[in-house]
C-alpha cells in the first residue's frame, strides 16, 4: 500500500488524488481529441462537461452517505464530504445527470455519448490505479496471481495479512482497458455513435455486479453489497438499453437497403 505518492517539503500529495486528477486529465484528452475527430466544435459542450463533472463529484460522495435508513446514524454531510468514501457508481449516475441538465441549461441538444465513453473508460483506467496502491485489494483467493500483504499494510486498509487477495481493482482497470479498445473499433460502426455509452455503462454495470464478490466489501442485505443492491435494479434497465442499441441497423446495412 502507497497511500503518499510524493512529498515536497510541508506539501503531502496523496496517491489516490493524483491518480484521480491524472485521470481526469486522460479523460479530457481522449475526450478533446474525440471532439476533433468528429468536428464538434460547439463551445457549449464544455460547459455541459463542467456540470457534469459537478454533479458527478456530488453524487460520488452522495452515493457512500446513505448507510442507514435513520439519517441520524449517518455521517453528517460536511464530514461526508471531507472524510468519507467515495462512489464510482455514484459519480457516474450523478455526471449522467449533471450532462442532462447542463444541455437543458445551454440549449445543446446533440448526443454527446460517443464523446464521453472513451473518454469516461480511459480516466477511469487510470484514476483506478490509485484505488490499488492505496485500498484493500479484495477476498481471499487460492489463485497464483493474488496479492499479498505485509501486516502494516494490511493493518491500514482493514485486509489479512500473508493471504493471496483478488487484484479486484486489477480486474477493473483490465476491464476499462478492454473497453476501451473495444469502443474505439465500434465507434462508427453503429447505427447511432452515441449508443456507445449505452453499451459501456451496460457492461460496466454487469461487471461491476460480478467483481463485487471478490471485492470484500460489506454485505448489506442478501449476501449482496451495497453497489450490488443499486446495480440490481440499474444494470437490467442498462443491459435492456444496449440491447436496442446493437438490434438499430447499422450505417452500412442501411446504405444496403436505400441502394
Amino acid at each position: 500500500m502507497h497511500p503518499v505518492l510524493l512529498e515536497l517539503g510541508g506539501l503531502v500529495v496523496g496517491t489516490h488524488e493524483a491518480f484521480v486528477a491524472l485521470g481526469l486529465l486522460v479523460a479530457f484528452a481522449v475526450l478533446h481529441a474525440e471532439m476533433r475527430r468528429r468536428r464538434e466544435h460547439d463551445p457549449r459542450l464544455w460547459a455541459v462537461v463542467a456540470v457534469g463533472l459537478a454533479w458527478g463529484a456530488v453524487f460520488m460522495y452522495a452515493g457512500t452517505w446513505l448507510q442507514h435508513l435513520d439519517l441520524r446514524e449517518n455521517a453528517g454531510l460536511v464530514e461526508q464530504f471531507v472524510l468519507g468514501n467515495r462512489s464510482v457508481i455514484g459519480g457516474l449516475v450523478g455526471a449522467y445527470l449533471g450532462v442532462l441538465l447542463g444541455k437543458r441549461l445551454t440549449g445543446n441538444r446533440a448526443r454527446t455519448g460517443a464523446l464521453f465513453a472513451p473518454a469516461v473508460a480511459a480516466g477511469l483506467a487510470v484514476g483506478r490505479v490509485g484505488c490499488l496502491l492505496t485500498e484493500s485489494p479484495g477476498t481471499p483467493t487460492g489463485a497464483g496471481w493474488g496479492i499479498v500483504l505485509a501486516p502494516d499494510a494490511a493493518a491500514r486498509v482493514g485486509a489479512p495479512a500473508g493471504v493471496a487477495l483478488h487484484p479486484s481493482f486489477v480486474y477493473e482497470i483490465v476491464f476499462h482497458l478492454v473497453a476501451l479498445a473495444v469502443l474505439l473499433r465500434w465507434r462508427d460502426r453503429l447505427a447511432e455513435p452515441a449508443g456507445l455509452f449505452t453499451l459501456y455503462i451496460a457492461a460496466y454495470a454487469v461487471f461491476r455486479f460480478a467483481v463485487e464478490f471478490v471485492r470484500g466489501n460489506e454485505v448489506a442485505w442478501a449476501g449482496l453489497t451495497r453497489p450490488q443492491l443499486v446495480l440490481a435494479v440499474l444494470a437490467p434497465l442498462a443491459v435492456w438499453r444496449a440491447v436496442v442499441v446493437l438490434a438499430a441497423p447499422r450505417p452500412s446495412a442501411r446504405l444496403q437497403e436505400a441502394t
